[in-house]
């Protein structure tokens, strides 16, 4: 490490404190968090199994429901393994390269999610709304070019961020970041230089990822219900509205954690360091937790092809 007068340097590396504030209870932190991980990672890779095997979900839904379960292994991976180490060894040494490659992951795929999202609610429309050309609009391809354009819209939106902190921001106060994971704000704020740039664009980005998808998602819903009022029966109602509700939860899931700890990070100045750091690895953890949860109880398909393994699993022992 190299430093200047005293005050800034340039770093080789970062020291993540994991937990700040709670130190002496992270050894006990690890035992939920490591809980947590291997569900997400069991979870995913079981609704990805299973779709893969069920022919009867090879359906432009569960296509994208893969893409995000493979989204949430990207996810939970690139921080709780990390959150692990320091837990358990006090590993919190990560390489600067090392630190703005997990920034670039965790905020590329949680941007591309969220288009995914978008994707999905624009899927439920189509079915919904005009049935009889769903499987002509939502072809393979379609659906192939949509995840596409989603992860092309999260590398061209993020791949900025850890540049211009390469580029303009060589400088830092200190090389200790006070939280588990190499954090946009968190990486900036211990910069020396003028970082105005960088924040304007961490805004704009997250105004484009949150309030523009999120809007978009709420008008191809309002479509939905005013097209699902106008059918014939309750029971029709309630069954159409049925195939919407795993897709609203997974929504709230994903945006209302991150929505509630990216305020907090920028505006909860009153807010304790340990609970934003909480919220903050609890946003990366939550979704990848609870989509394949969620999906399974609300999926018939689903449901029944695990239970089938869980079966079949039992008589073989």
């Amino acid at each position: 490490m190299f430093t200047f007068h005293n005050v800034c340097s340039v770093p080789s590396s970062f020291q993540l404190l994991g937990i700040p504030g709670l130190e002496s209870l992270q050894i006990w932190l690890s035992i939920p968090f490591g809980s947590m991980y291997l569900v997400a990672v069991v979870g995913n890779i079981t609704i990805l199994a299973v779709v893969r095997v069920e022919r009867s979900l090879h359906q432009p839904m569960y296509f994208f429901l893969c893409m995000l379960a493979i989204i949430d292994l990207v996810l939970s991976t690139s921080t709780i393994p990390k959150l692990l180490g320091i837990f358990w060894f006090g590993a919190g040494n990560i390489g600067l390269d090392a630190c703005l490659s997990q920034m670039f992951l965790i905020h590329c795929f949680a941007t591309v999610e969220s288009g995914i999202f978008l994707a999905m609610a624009f899927d439920r429309y189509v079915a919904i709304c005009n049935p009889l050309r769903h499987t002509t609009v939502l072809t393979h391809s379609v659906v192939g070019r949509l995840g596409l354009a989603a992860l092309l819209r999260g590398v061209l939106y993020i791949g900025p961020l850890p540049l211009m902190i390469r580029l303009r921001l060589p400088l830092y106060k200190t090389h200790i970041i006070s939280h588990s994971y190499c954090e946009h704000m968190a990486v900036v704020t211990l910069a020396c230089g003028d970082s105005r740039i960088n924040n304007v664009y961490g805004l704009t980005i997250g105004f484009l990822v949150l309030i523009v998808d999120s809007v978009a998602i709420a008008a191809s819903y309002v479509m939905i219900f005013r097209a699902v009022m106008g059918l014939a029966t309750p029971e029709a109602r309630l069954k159409t509205l049925g195939t919407c509700g795993s897709h609203i939860s997974a929504i709230l899931i994903f945006y209302v954690p991150i929505a509630v700890s990216s305020l907090i990070h920028r505006f909860g100045h009153q807010v304790p360091p340990p609970i934003h750091t909480l919220l903050a690895n609890f946003y990366l953890l939550i979704p990848p937790i609870l989509n394949p949860i969620v999906y399974s109880v609300r999926t018939k398909q689903i449901r029944e092809r695990i239970f089938q393994i869980l079966k079949i699993g039992t008589k073989m022992k």
